[in-house]
């Protein structure tokens, strides 16, 4: 059995050597995200259209109008967070194929030693995805969740100060949401806004945290942590789903 210090080289691994499915999986995935992009941008279209017609009744209420302009709002924060995540299934999907293309060429006994590579330290949002981060983030995209959760922790503590630690943490988090173990769920979101209070992550843990609150049965609590969303991040689109959230219990 690997160390947890060689576990993310050990999966990639198992990922390459397990040939195409695994990257077919990513590009369905890739394709299925770029797809629902496509999707809200012609509803947003729609949306601004018909918010342009109904500015133009004088019958339409300012509530109406307002109503508009949430969902407007919400559709293009849900557009640019597919976005990103799209852009890091790209990555994920195109490393993968040129490690598998690397190791067809290779003698018959490939060498661990290709993919145990160190790690390149902290990055820049401009240079893209770190190698650590993308293996992690490809373990997440495959419904990996256990092993994305070690991933994601073992790039965090090799890149304590790089700037995807934010996402790895908050990614952290969803792994254990999509697991149903709220309780560490809660924990992680709630740990994201205290360490990363200007990531861009920090809303959407935020609203997370209230909602896995809402998933242990914690509605008074879950409540005022949706409150707390609308109030921090009013013109945000967590502010929206926190709304709905809130009249829907």
């Amino acid at each position: 059995m690997p160390s947890g210090r060689h576990v993310v080289p050990y999966l990639l691994l198992t990922v390459i050597l397990s040939g195409c499915a695994g990257t077919d999986l990513l590009v369905k995935r890739q394709a299925e995200a770029e797809a629902k992009i496509e999707f809200l941008i012609q509803n947003s279209k729609k949306s601004e259209q018909l918010a342009n017609e109904l500015s133009g009744q004088i019958q339409v209420t300012g509530e109406q109008l307002k109503a508009q302009g949430e969902q407007l709002q919400a559709a293009r924060g849900e557009i640019s967070r597919l976005k990103d995540e799209t852009r890091e299934l790209r990555a994920f999907t195109t490393e993968t194929r040129s490690k598998v293309t690397s190791i067809d060429r290779r003698p018959p006994t490939p060498k661990v030693e290709i993919v145990n590579q160190p790690s390149t330290g902290t990055t820049g949002t401009d240079a893209g995805p770190p190698a650590g981060y993308l293996k992690a983030f490809g373990l997440y995209s495959a419904n990996n969740f256990p092993a994305a959760v070690e991933a994601f922790k073992a790039f965090i503590q090799q890149n304590p100060q790089s700037d995807y630690a934010a996402n790895a943490l908050y990614w952290i988090g969803e792994c254990h949401y999509s697991l149903a173990d709220y309780g560490k769920a809660r924990e992680i979101f709630l740990k994201v806004g205290e360490a990363y209070p200007q990531s861009s992550k920090a809303p959407d843990a935020l609203l997370k945290y209230g909602y896995a609150l809402l998933a242990m049965k914690e509605k008074e609590k879950a409540a005022a942590v949706f409150e707390k969303v609308i109030t921090q991040y009013p013109s945000h689109p967590v502010a929206l789903k926190a709304r709905e959230r809130l009249n829907a219990h």
